[in-house]
């Protein structure tokens, strides 16, 4: 008998000896290799994981975080090498992850996520079509763990950022959400992110940092609402010196908001130790951001970006600004070698690819007066800019398009100054004689009237101006600017 009360000991049966349970333990050491990854010190958060996989075999954190450690250098360098090296990474972490209890709220939840951020890594490597039911899925998981924990807030964060997408999705894409009965809210959207970032529950203290990155985005590209994402960093006080990824959001966000002194700033006094991933974003960032103030070194960062990055994505948006870059120095042979680039290398996955592709293939250069005056615009140096403008007027361009585009930088600029009448007034003329012309002037135009008018509280004047940009067609950046016309038209509407 007691040979085999050893044996059944030896086999893990009776006496309730069963095969150790899986959980899901996001203790110290696992916080602390979530926060490295965070802030893009790769190898120190992979070193912290494999320690506690050995120490904690049962522990299924480590492979929930690890992805997050081979998600950030494949979005950020879309090296093809190495996504087809760790692509067989997912479906081997998502069967680790599924082997947790059922009766957790992160049984769904980190597969959710997984998916999530691989729907991502898929639409950087033009897999367009998984990376939709690969979102379609990660979406119906976390509709069930909503259902099942209605009180675990991670939920709140990832349905909020999807259900904010889904609901200002250009009519273009609409199709896509139709048949994977995706439906979205805005308002509904930004109520969960917010519902997470201010919640004080222990998981929510775990994932705080990453969803200040989901809400920034959101609010500045999305909900457009420029004032409330610089008030809410200023009240976080991020640490942009030794969270890299922090300081690559805010100086991108700058680049977006005619900051480029603020995101120069961020990325120049980073710390920059060999602890941190190699991300060549951060040249491109940087590149673009020297432009705007037409420093002398923005090619510099520029040619870093086009000779190193592995990806697709702002290949041929680097290219225009190099070769732009070379134009305005006088160096036309070099503008000339970069445009031609630009028939050949990168994707046209974003409107402002598609536009780089778009004026190379119409070989004509821009208006080298006025390319200035826009980078400096672009950068918020608008003083100089509204300079250089008033010794111009209109009637000084003998092309149309000229005579638009100064009508339209001069609307832009009055209008970040906060001379809202002086602005209106350009943008009319804007509107009224591009309408019908294939430059972006007038959609931008009635877009930002759009902005105006609602933050003056004038619904009806707002809706019309977001309608017409809409109506209007095949202009450059027709994607983005209708997703924002839908965005105001949601805001105004309180949907």
């Amino acid at each position: 008998m007691r040979i085999i009360f050893s044996l059944l000991l030896l086999l893990g049966v009776g006496l309730n000896v069963s095969a150790r349970q899986k959980v899901y333990d996001f203790n110290t050491r696992c916080e602390q290799a979530y926060d490295a990854i965070m802030q893009l010190r790769i190898s120190t958060g992979r070193a912290l994981l494999e320690a506690e996989k050995k120490e904690h075999p049962d522990n299924l954190a480590p492979y929930f975080l690890e992805n997050y450690a081979d998600f950030f250098p494949l979005f950020f360098n879309e090296d093809a090498g190495e996504y087809a090296k760790k692509r067989s990474l997912r479906s081997f972490r998502l069967n680790k992850l599924s082997e947790g209890p059922s009766d957790s709220p992160y049984f769904l939840y980190t597969q959710a996520a997984v998916k999530f951020q691989w729907a991502m890594i898929k639409i950087k490597f033009d897999e367009k079509w998984d990376a939709t039911w690969e979102i379609r899925k990660a979406y119906m998981m976390l509709k069930e763990n909503q259902r099942l924990f209605p009180d675990f807030v991670p939920n709140n964060l990832l349905m909020g950022a999807m259900q904010t997408v889904f609901g200002t999705i250009p009519e273009g894409y609409r199709w896509i959400t139709n048949i994977l009965g995706l439906k979205g809210s805005m308002k509904e959207g930004m109520a969960n992110v917010n519902k997470f970032i201010e919640s004080n529950s222990p998981e929510a203290k775990m994932f705080r940092e990453e969803s200040y990155y989901y809400y920034c985005y959101l609010t500045l590209f999305i909900v457009n609402k420029p004032e409330d994402t610089w008030d809410f960093l200023q009240r976080k006080q991020l640490d942009t010196k030794n969270n890299y990824l922090f300081a690559l959001m805010v100086a991108n966000l700058a680049l977006n908001n005619q900051k480029a002194a603020m995101g120069i700033k961020v990325l120049q006094e980073r710390n920059d130790t060999p602890e941190y991933e190699d991300i060549q974003y951060y040249n491109y960032v940087m590149g673009l951001l020297k432009l705007t103030r037409l420093d002398p070194d923005a090619h510099v960062y520029l040619e870093r970006f086009v000779n190193n990055f592995k990806g697709k994505f702002y290949v041929k948006e680097c290219l225009q600004r190099l070769s732009w870059y070379y134009y305005l120095e006088g160096n036309q042979a070099a503008a000339d070698k970069y445009r031609a680039m630009i028939l050949t290398k990168g994707g046209v996955e974003t409107d402002a690819d598609k536009q780089a592709l778009k004026e190379a293939k119409a070989g004509k250069w821009p208006n080298p007066f006025l390319l200035r005056v826009r980078l400096l615009s672009d950068g918020g140096y608008f003083s100089k800019a509204l300079g250089m403008l008033l010794t111009k007027k209109a009637a000084d361009f003998p092309a149309m398009e000229d005579k638009l585009e100064y009508a339209y930088r001069l609307g832009r600029i009055y209008d970040e100054s906060g001379q809202d009448d002086q602005a209106i007034a350009m943008y009319d003329v804007t509107v009224k004689v591009g309408a019908n012309r294939p430059e972006y002037y007038a959609a931008r135009a009635s877009l930002q009237m759009g902005y105006i008018y609602e933050k003056r509280n004038e619904k009806a004047k707002a809706l019309e101006c977001y309608q017409r940009c809409l109506s209007m067609k095949g202009h450059d950046y027709k994607n983005s600017l209708d997703q924002r016309a839908k965005a105001g038209i949601q805001r105004v509407n309180g949907t």
